[in-house]
């Protein structure tokens, strides 16, 4: 079956739109929402899906550039991994502050006061993990890192990114460099790697391969990665060839150190390379410290979505409650409780939110940090129910969070609000409510 090949258009972009494009209407009044373009730009896109009412694509060539333009770090992958490098910081600050205003516009609040975004201004090199994929040129018979091409099931070789702290690209190249001196190694076999470094420089790494007769990495093979690029720890993992993320489906082979450590407010913290954990720690270190001064002292807290647990356990408090669904955040957090056990009190509850609503109390400060989906309907039916004095929102997607803002105002109010530019260079934003009880 042939794969069906849109066309090429101009036109012209009108504005930025909360998931990061820019919006532009083409001659026939669909809605196109582009990739890699500024509002009033005229400018060449190749279409990647179309529908009667909109279409989304991607810039392939620029006819009248914006003065804000600038050209990106990243000029071939880009796209793929923080579209917003094609813009000055000054005005990647601006926009972040607009679409949230924008956000609670749509939900008839307006917020308190003018919308900062905290940032540190280090726009790259700041990303504590990276997840390639694999480019294997059939010609050369040579192996690559790779990332997605954004709108496409293609790829894009690469030598590492902009966006990652230097030790990552470092050992990412390490790894390929010595993948590419095994005869019987092909690029179909592997399915990604993940890296992930500690502030220190320490780097774990996991390999995702699709075929289980993969040969294990030699001694010397580890001894030669950690000399030349400090990695502590490797895991070979075989994973499911039919599913498209990164999962675990057996380990073949593990090596060195399974964890890294790192500090947040003087708290340390142990993660896996691929559990969760905090991407930006100076920015989010920032925002704990923002949120901590509206924790209320002499009462109990409960940090719903809690992750590995590093709110909680940073400002809750010495009586906290954290809950969270994924079963390896939860056993990471009952690890970091461990090393705090004679500091605080602290429960650790697996389960998702909507079905923990016990917890949700009225003598208790409630911080909720939730997917992009936002809270659970019956989250906010539970809090207007218990009515607890205060709730700390911070949130990954200010759309969501203003429609549960919306749902909650017929009880609270905002009573302080920051954003924070935890992803330089892309158009992902991270906003902080204070909800008090009116």
């Amino acid at each position: 079956m042939t794969k069906k090949t849109f066309p090429i258009i101009t036109v012209k972009l009108d504005k930025i739109v909360g998931g990061g494009q820019t919006i532009a209407t083409d001659d026939n009044g669909r809605k196109v929402f582009v990739w890699g373009g500024l509002p009033g730009e005229l400018v060449e896109v190749q279409l990647t899906k179309k529908k009667s009412k909109l279409a989304q694509g991607v810039v392939v060539n620029v006819l009248e550039p914006s003065d804000k333009r600038i050209d990106p770090r990243d000029p071939n992958s880009f796209l793929s991994t923080s579209p917003w490098q094609i813009m000055d910081f000054e005005n990647e600050q601006h926009f972040k502050s607009a679409l949230i205003e924008e956000a609670f516009e749509l939900h008839n609040i307006v917020l308190p006061e003018p919308i900062e975004v905290f940032s540190d201004n280090k726009q790259y090199e700041y990303r504590n993990k990276i997840e390639f994929s694999w480019w294997w040129d059939k010609e050369t018979q040579q192996l690559d890192l790779a990332f997605f091409r954004r709108g496409s099931h293609g790829k894009i070789p690469v030598e590492g990114t902009g966006l990652a702290h230097p030790c990552i690209n470092k050992a990412a190249l390490a790894l390929r460099d010595l993948l590419r001196t095994k005869p019987d190694l092909h690029g179909f076999m592997l399915k990604t790697v993940i890296v992930r470094c500690d502030q220190r420089g320490n780097v774990a790494m996991q390999l995702y391969v699709k075929d289980t007769s993969i040969a294990q990495l030699t001694e010397s093979d580890l001894e030669s990665l950690k000399e030349s690029a400090n990695i502590t720890g490797f895991e070979l993992i075989f994973s499911n060839p039919l599913s498209p993320a990164s999962v675990i489906t057996k380990r073949l082979q593990s090596w060195g150190a399974d964890s890294l450590t790192d500090q947040i407010l003087d708290i340390p913290f142990t993660y896996t390379v691929d559990g969760f954990f905090q991407i930006n720690i100076p920015v989010y270190c920032q925002a704990l410290q923002d949120m901590k001064r509206w924790v209320v002292k002499g009462k109990p807290t409960l940090d719903l979505y809690s992750g590995v647990g590093t709110i909680g356990l940073t400002i809750g408090g010495d009586d906290v409650t954290l809950v969270e669904i994924n079963e390896n955040a939860v056993n990471e957090t009952r690890r970091n409780v461990q090393t705090l056990s004679n500091k605080i009190t602290a429960k650790v509850i697996l389960a998702s939110s909507e079905n923990a609503l016990e917890y949700i109390k009225s003598n208790s400060t409630i911080i909720v940090d939730p997917p992009r989906a936002g809270l659970h309907k019956d989250v906010v039916l539970k809090l207007l129910d218990e009515l607890p004095e205060r709730i700390i929102y911070l949130s990954c997607n200010p759309v969501t969070q203003a429609r549960d803002v919306a749902l909650l105002s017929e009880k609270y109010g905002v009573r302080y609000h920051r954003g924070y530019n935890f992803f330089p260079r892309t158009p992902h934003i991270e906003h902080l409510v204070i909800l008090d009880i009116r």
